[in-house]
């Protein structure tokens, strides 16, 4: 009789938790994600989700959001060993549980590593439970979209003047880019999304725009412009976080590679004004996405003031939204 051959997410399971018995990967450190697994064990981005699942129903990781999956710590005072989760019944599945697992699985791993299937692995369900809820990815992903930008809301009473205003919507979907990376990448400008959650913030800034003799084209594109410019640093925040995931560099290590790169450019004389300005630098050149965003908006403050009262304000102080 033949052996049992074991499916092939539970010798992914298998493995990955040999590495983390013998001590190859410690408390913390980071396990393969999806498409690395797919890649090592040639197998579909779903087999590789569920061989995370379990590893996770077990114990053995967890999902840290940006930094993907790591080695979990045991509790104080008990050996490590796996632990086995009872599957989720389908009937106490939901709509917001199925939503929730999908923005969990995009915040820790991308957009690109969501799947129906990935969701059900996650919730412990048959495949084909989630569809009872959700049709397709793509409603998934636009209920998704509108369930995070309900994360935040605006006072009551509205700051006085129009910039107060923007700068609070600015700064609030700078923090609602930054906690979910992902949102950045769902859409393009010119196929806006009708979601009640984001016509929230589209309200609050328009509502600052209005009333100050400004044609309503002009107010629209504006506001276009105005989310526009917040959603054009914050596709960055995903792009960072997939250039780590499959580099396995940070930022800094990875301008270290570049350091030959950057020394030839800035002694060729052919960039004389990058040389000089490159040189003026003690520390070198750090890029900060959040002061990058701050420098930004306040600038484009300054210019909406010229259409707005004739002429430019100053600059208000920064502030930062927990």
């Amino acid at each position: 009789m033949a052996a049992k051959i074991d499916p092939p997410y539970l010798r992914i399971v298998a493995e990955i938790r040999r590495r983390i018995t013998d001590g190859e990967l410690s408390p913390g450190d980071r396990v393969p994600s999806t498409r690395q697994i797919a890649g090592e064990w040639k197998v579909a981005l779903a087999t590789a989700t569920k061989a995370l699942t379990t590893l996770r129903q077990e114990g053995l990781v967890q999902a840290q959001p940006r930094a993907g999956t790591v080695v979990a710590s045991p509790e104080p005072g008990h050996a490590r060993a796996p632990r086995r989760m009872t599957p989720q019944l389908d009937h106490e599945l939901t709509r917001e549980r199925v939503v929730r697992a999908a923005i969990g699985i995009a915040d820790a791993e991308g957009l690109a590593a969501l799947s129906m299937r990935g969701v059900a692995a996650r919730l412990g369900v048959a495949t084909m439970s989630p569809y009872r809820y959700v049709n397709s990815k793509d409603e998934l992903i636009l209920l998704m979209a509108d369930a995070v930008f309900g994360e935040e809301s605006y006072p009551a009473v509205a700051p006085s003047g129009w910039r107060a205003r923007l700068e609070l919507g600015g700064r609030t979907l700078w923090v609602l880019h930054r906690r979910h990376p992902w949102l950045a990448q769902i859409s393009p400008l010119t196929r806006p999304l009708m979601l009640p959650n984001l016509m929230v913030h589209a309200e609050w800034a328009l509502s600052a725009l209005d009333g100050h003799g400004l044609d309503p084209t002009t107010i629209l594109d504006l506001h276009v412009l105005f989310y526009s410019y917040i959603e054009s640093i914050a596709v960055h925040l995903e792009r960072e976080a997939q250039a780590e995931a499959v580099t396995g560099l940070s930022d800094d290590q990875w301008m270290d590679t570049q350091a030959p790169a950057l020394a030839a450019m800035t002694a060729s004389g052919d960039y004389p004004t990058f040389a000089r300005i490159i040189g003026a630098l003690d520390h070198g050149y750090d890029l900060h996405l959040d002061k990058l965003f701050e420098l930004g908006l306040n600038q484009m403050l300054d210019g909406l003031a010229v259409l707005i009262e004739g002429r430019p304000t100053c600059q208000a102080t920064p502030v930062t939204l927990a």
